[in-house]
């Protein structure tokens, strides 16, 4: 009996066509969902045409197969990293904001919103407007602490997420970022053009397991500090609100700050 003949090396043709009419319908699936942007559908019926191929005594696998596989699987991970990082400032968006804040319990927190930035829209236009929110990230991101992050929270609010810190360490690196954000020589971006921020600061283990009642926190803060002229830094000492802000000095890289103490603020506009 030939080898070929033997009942190990034996061939079917109708288990052969079987096989062709899976790989068929899965290759058929994989393009479909891909078209529709539905990348793991498509690298998963991609991926069962492979291992269909790799069990079956067929010639070595296409290098077409291989290649596609490949391309998916990137395609499937940039996927992934746009749905988790807002599109014009490059950081991240609420939605790894919330699932990371799931994940941390009740991180320290600064909730962060540039003060009257509809008047720089109005008065400057919206492209630079969006030339200012990259630059207030990229400020914004200095000086995080090793597993910190900056996330856009929605329109001109940012959020800081500080783990591991300490609240007066929280509260430090959010008044060196409010001070970064006042130096910084806006008008070489367009003369006359000046930006501020206000924020407000939560520290660790202020509402543990309840990152949204955290949040709800930083945004009474941070309105607490609109209230007291903008261009500050709200949070809590002992059950009261204080603020650091700028003193009205001429301004250079870190501008020297003031602790003041508020009682109570009503939201304003911001």
């Amino acid at each position: 009996m030939a080898v070929g003949d033997s009942p190990r090396g034996r061939r079917h043709p109708e288990n052969d066509h079987d096989v062709t009419g899976l790989l068929a319908a899965h290759e058929s699936l994989a393009s479909r969902y891909a078209e529709q942007g539905d990348w793991r559908r498509a690298y998963e019926h991609l991926r069962t045409a492979l291992d269909l191929t790799n069990a079956t005594t067929r010639p070595p696998i296409p290098e077409q197969y291989r290649a596609e596989v490949e391309r998916l699987r990137r395609e499937r991970a940039q996927a992934r990293q746009e749905s988790l990082t807002d599109a014009l400032t490059a950081t991240y968006n609420r939605r790894y904001l919330d699932h990371r804040l799931a994940e941390l319990g009740s991180p320290a927190v600064a909730l962060v919103d540039l003060d009257l930035f509809k008047h720089v829209n109005d008065h400057f236009g919206h492209l630079v407007g969006d030339q200012v929110l990259q630059r207030v990230v990229a400020l914004l991101r200095q000086s995080l602490p090793p597993d910190g992050f900056c996330a856009r929270y929605g329109g001109e609010e940012f959020v800081l997420v500080l783990p591991g810190v300490t609240a007066a360490t929280a509260v430090a690196i959010t008044e060196r970022a409010r001070a970064r954000i006042a130096a910084h020589p806006w008008s070489r971006l367009r003369p006359g053009l000046t930006v501020t921020i206000s924020a407000g600061v939560v520290p660790h283990g202020r509402f543990p397991g309840e990152p949204h009642e955290q949040l709800l926190e930083a945004d009474s803060l941070l309105y607490a500090a609109k209230r007291a002229g903008r261009n500050v830094v709200a949070y809590r000492d002992s059950g009261r609100v204080r603020m650091l802000r700028a003193e009205p000095a001429p301004r250079g890289p870190e501008p020297p700050a003031q602790n003041t103490v508020c009682a109570q603020a009503t939201r304003p506009g911001t």
